[in-house]
């Protein structure tokens, strides 16, 4: 696989919807990745196609990317820059190799980071989330990484967004919740009033 650098909020957002597939953070609705079906829907939905692939999807895999995520989150939820960077240059050790230039499809240079030969699924994913990760410390700054302000939530993110007021994990599903119950709280006091 080859995991372009400079687009590392695409990165970022395979990394932050991996983590929030756990059943830790989706209490109500339980693990997300609960097979390989599960796991390959989830590569499909970012469109991922890693070299790992080649070979199908077994438990192990599933296995191995939950460890993963477990990992990924560690480094969203660390207390400095250094901690996250330290953390994502393991991840990225894990299949990364050095970077290359490779022309895009407009002929234009771009770096890219190829993963080894042979590499694990898990270990792929790794490395796309070290480079991602490294990108947010860097472009972005270590406050990027926050948890889910919805209170009933315990997911984390990449807040990647161009204000960096991003405030939930997922906003069509943790904002969305929020937004329901401020609006049924607010219509119950005002029939209290009347």
């Amino acid at each position: 696989m080859l995991i372009p650098i400079t687009d590392y909020a695409a990165g970022a957002a395979v990394a932050t919807d991996l983590v929030n597939t756990s059943p830790t953070v989706r209490a109500h609705r339980g693990e997300a990745l609960t097979g390989p079906e599960a796991l390959a829907g989830f590569l499909a939905e970012h469109g991922l196609r890693p070299d790992a692939l080649a070979g199908g999807l077994t438990e192990q895999d599933v296995f191995e990317v939950h460890l993963l995520r477990r990992e990924v989150r560690g480094i969203m939820e660390t207390e400095t820059e250094e901690q996250a960077v330290a953390g994502a240059a393991v991840l990225t050790r894990r299949a990364g190799l050095a970077p290359v230039l490779r022309r895009d499809g407009d002929g234009r240079w771009q770096w890219h980071v190829p993963t080894a030969p042979g590499a694990s699924l898990a270990d792929e994913l790794a490395a796309l989330a070290g480079i991602a990760l490294f990108g947010v410390v860097r472009a972005l700054g270590h406050d990027r990484f926050r948890g889910c302000a919805a209170p009933d939530c315990r997911g984390v993110f990449a807040d990647t967004s161009r204000g960096g007021r991003r405030a939930y994990c997922a906003p069509e599903l943790c904002g969305n919740r929020r937004n329901v119950a401020e609006h049924r709280a607010r219509r119950r006091e005002g029939s209290a009033v009347r």
